[in-house]
């Protein structure tokens, strides 16, 4: 069976966000949550965040024709930072929104990990001929109940973006690997140095790298989204101008770095 190709994306950035409706309920939640660990929730800083609900963030994505219109045997939810209400199970409605016949789940609690280990997921459900179509959604939502450092000092930005990825038909980018490594260099080692490659390097990635001609870099304000943002928004481009594409970031909170890696299929 052939691989997974992105057949089509979408992007969202700082979207209108809502009135901090359901705060009473979710600060007893939260009370209930940090309460064993000697913290309670900053009312101040929950009330004033935006208040986009990672619904809202799937809604706008689906909104995309591209996306709105696939019909995914999976479907998988990535975020790095929580949702603003803990009570509602994103992954379901996305499915609901594509046609309702997808396993569905979210990964959470990895960092800007969690887009790459949902490609892998993906990939292997394809080549297990489980799913023929995969969704995968990257939310990050920056209303928080207590001060982080993340959202409060980059700034970071509500944002989200999706990748539709199907069996590659000999045209598209398809996805190749994905893996990590304790540094940007050592995850790079093996990707670069081909004629026809563009790197991308995320808004984290702060060390040197191997030296490289083409190289795209992402400007700050994303997290978890950042480089999936880029691809969704040039990834049409970037399939016709280059053979591969390398993209890669380094999580400022546990310092690993990871690369997943596309090539250009030919028609």
């Amino acid at each position: 069976m052939s691989g997974l190709a992105v057949r089509a994306a979408a992007s969202v950035r700082s979207p209108r966000g809502r009135a901090p409706e359901g705060v009473p309920a979710a600060l007893d939640y939260f009370r209930d949550l940090l309460t064993p660990f000697g913290e309670k929730p900053d009312e101040e800083l929950l009330s004033r965040g935006p208040h986009v609900h990672h619904r809202d963030l799937v809604d706008l994505l689906v909104a995309d024709e591209g996306v709105g219109r696939s019909r995914p045997e999976l479907a998988i939810v990535a975020h790095a930072l929580p949702d603003v209400v803990p009570f509602t199970a994103v992954a379901p409605h996305l499915t609901e929104q594509l046609g309702g016949r997808a396993v569905n789940f979210a990964i959470g609690q990895q960092g800007l990990a969690a887009p790459f280990t949902a490609l892998r997921i993906a990939s292997a459900y394809h080549r297990s001929g489980r799913a023929a179509e995969v969704v995968i959604a990257v939310l990050e939502q920056t209303t928080l109940p207590t001060p982080f450092p993340l959202p409060q000092e980059t700034p970071l930005t509500d944002s989200a973006a999706a990748l539709v990825l199907g069996a590659s038909t000999g045209d598209g980018l398809g996805f190749v690997r994905a893996h990590a490594a304790g540094s940007a260099a050592a995850a790079l080692g093996r990707e670069l140095g081909e004629d026809g490659t563009l790197l991308v390097l995320g808004p984290w990635v702060t060390e040197d790298v191997p030296d490289h001609g083409a190289v795209h870099r992402v400007a700050p304000g994303g997290y978890c989204t950042s480089l999936w943002l880029e691809l969704a928004d040039h990834w049409q481009e970037w399939q016709r101008d280059f053979r591969r594409v390398v993209l890669c970031d380094t999580d400022p909170r546990s310092g690993r770095s990871h690369v997943a890696l596309f090539a250009a299929t030919d028609g």
